[in-house]
């Protein structure tokens, strides 16, 4: 049959680990021709799931495609693009718009530390959701959108293993893009600017080696918070044949998040949002660092991404692979 049913059923039985084909089965019409082409399971010989689609191949897969490479190019752009801006500032006077973003701004410009912070600062709320949901949302269902779902799980491919995979890439790539992003403003502001203490207007200045610890911290921080979007964006690319209907449907729900958290009147609810402990990480700026939220934010993120990765293994071993 052409559709490719629950977690066992595919063109030919081919998604069975035990099945190898018309020439697999030991009483296939070949007769003694078949001996040897199947182990003491009953399973075609030489068939190892583990080995039909390794987390290598995945990431030379991905390192492939066009909007990959846009994106992680765009990490690398974006500090080039704030600091060309910055030279055509027109001048300290003018507060930039408001008095806190020109503080910021003011403080950008002290140091290589300060423009990472700065970068850091004004990509968390949302560019890094937009790219964490690209390469989650992406991966299942741009393959489902190009027929290719069935042909992999006829390899056949484990879907369990097929899940795990492109998730770990997944998941790797949006960690990259991270580190990419500071690196390239830690980077390019500490040649334009040097190498000075992180200042922050909540705390006295950091000393260098210290704020570099602290920059680390951030990125921690912030990674495990992108968790709940990598989550929700893989439980929808499973869910659809429409790549961009997953990765549109998990920002569309974390800017929804960020909006219901704006409403005092929800009350104790709101620490229940996903995004209530988004911007927690300030607290590593101040002196001395504040935690609590920090750790109730890790909790909370681990929470709904465990929550979302088991209902996405939950849905794709069980669904009907069509397409």
């Amino acid at each position: 049959m052409s559709t490719v049913n629950g977690a066992s059923e595919a063109p030919g039985g081919a998604d069975r680990p035990g099945a190898g084909g018309g020439s697999s089965g030991a009483g296939s019409s070949g007769g003694g021709s078949s001996v040897g082409l199947v182990d003491a399971a009953g399973g075609a010989a030489g068939y190892r799931p583990s080995a039909t689609l390794s987390v290598w191949a995945e990431v030379r897969r991905q390192a492939s495609r066009r909007r990959t490479q846009l994106a992680l190019g765009f990490m690398v752009l974006l500090p080039l693009i704030i600091l060309v801006a910055f030279q055509f500032d027109s001048g300290k006077d003018d507060n930039n718009g408001g008095g806190e973003f020109a503080s910021l701004i003011d403080q950008a410009v002290s140091g290589g530390l300060n423009f990472t912070l700065f970068a850091i600062f004004v990509s968390a709320s949302f560019l890094l959701v937009v790219v964490v949901a690209l390469f989650c949302g992406d991966t299942v269902a741009s393959e489902a959108s190009w027929g290719s779902l069935r042909y992999l799980l006829a390899v056949p491919v484990p879907r369990a293993r097929l899940l795990a995979v492109k998730l770990v890439v997944a998941l790797a790539y949006s960690g990259f893009a991270l580190l990419l992003l500071a690196g390239t403003a830690l980077l390019a502001g500490t040649l334009r600017y040097g190498w000075h203490p992180l200042r922050s207007s909540i705390a006295d200045e950091i000393p260098t080696g210290e704020g570099v610890l602290r920059l680390l911290g951030i990125l921690g921080y912030l990674a495990v918070v992108l968790l709940v979007v990598a989550g929700l964006a893989f439980l929808l690319s499973v869910s659809t044949d429409a790549a961009l209907g997953a990765v549109g449907g998990a920002v569309l729900l974390w800017i929804l998040s960020g909006i219901l958290d704006q409403i005092t009147a929800l009350g104790v609810l709101r620490d229940f949002l996903p995004t209530h402990y988004s911007s927690a990480w300030l607290g590593l700026l101040s002196t001395p660092v504040q935690t609590d939220d920090i750790v109730r934010g890790c909790i909370s993120a681990v929470s709904y991404a465990t929550v979302f990765w088991a209902l996405a293994f939950w849905r794709f071993t069980r669904k009907d692979v069509t397409s």
